[in-house]
């Protein structure tokens, strides 16, 4: 995620928290598991190839761990456990089978999303799993390992009659709730410009602060669709049942953005990790942890040592 919307979508995820009861322990078939135990424990063997490319020079934080920071507000991806201490999601998820597969004990140090990158230069944390989109003015300080898509969604009532949101002609007319001053924003206001030069009728944005009165606008049929992180909305939508999801946008539009595994510029680390991911992701490890949070759409096929990234503004 990029720094103009994190603090939004954070603030977002922590009130939808309190107003859906995500804490329950009662859960649904098709609910996600937020105890502390995890009915599902996914763990990797020691990855030979990305053993042996760790750099010699490396020091980690401590010499049988991998010492991960991570920013714990963004449920599905991280969020704490029903007993307010334990970090489970996608995120913690993912650094435990890495930590497996390069011979290491996992520790996790939750850090503010704003301090992520002095805990890191500073030498507190190995590397940062927390939803980091690799973007070219962080390419100059930071190294990165591409693991997910960095995707927004669009999201509907249960049984409303859209079947599908990919392109600026399908919102031509509709009431969207999103995200003021978000990059979802942005891309709206991008694509209502282009409809209207098409001579296709203008969309109504929405812009709410409670996400329970979000929620009753669209269940009430007075939006059409919400538009915002597709994470938070799939664990949502996974949690509650009355949400449906009709359409995927890359967090960068028109630009593919992913988000990566953050580490030290030249420490050496990235290209071990992203090894270890495409190992991961080879063996079916990977897909069963986003199966588990409900994020299969978010998959990537490969991971990569710092890609291109999102542009300078």
């Amino acid at each position: 995620m990029t720094s103009g919307n994190i603090r939004k979508s954070l603030v977002l995820s922590a009130i939808a928290v309190v107003v859906f009861g995500l804490g329950s322990t009662a859960f649904a078939a098709n609910t996600l598991d937020l105890t502390p135990e995890q009915r599902i424990h996914i763990r990797a063997d020691q990855d030979k190839d990305a053993i042996k490319s760790l750099p010699t020079s490396f020091r980690f934080v401590q010499n049988d761990s991998l010492t991960v920071g991570i920013a714990v507000a963004l449920p599905p991806l991280s969020t704490y456990a029903t007993d307010e201490k334990t970090v489970v999601g996608f995120d913690p998820d993912l650094a435990q089978l890495v930590a497996d597969s390069i011979g290491k004990k996992l520790k996790l140090v939750p850090v503010a999303w704003a301090d992520w990158p002095l805990a890191l230069a500073s030498g507190k944390v190995d590397a940062v799993i927390s939803n980091v989109t690799v973007t070219e003015e962080r390419k100059e300080k930071f190294d990165f390992s591409t693991y997910r898509r960095d995707q927004l969604g669009f999201y509907t009532k249960v049984d409303s009659k859209i079947m599908s949101i990919k392109e600026p002609k399908d919102v031509a007319g509709l009431r969207i709730i999103t995200d003021a001053g978000t990059n979802q924003e942005k891309i709206l206001l991008e694509w209502d410009k282009e409809n209207v030069a098409h001579g296709l009728k203008p969309l109504s944005i929405q812009y709410y602060d409670d996400e329970a009165v979000r929620e009753v606008a669209l269940q009430a049929g007075r939006a059409d669709a919400i538009f915002s992180v597709n994470a938070m909305l799939a664990y949502v939508a996974a949690r509650q049942g009355k949400l449906h999801q009709v359409g995927t946008v890359s967090g960068g539009w028109p630009r593919t953005a992913e988000v990566a595994i953050t580490t030290r510029r030249g420490s050496g680390l990235a290209d071990p990790l992203t090894t270890s991911l495409n190992d991961l992701i080879a063996d079916g490890k990977y897909h069963q942890i986003l199966d588990k949070w409900n994020l299969d759409s978010e998959a990537i096929n490969k991971a990569a040592t710092n890609p291109p990234g999102l542009p300078k503004l």
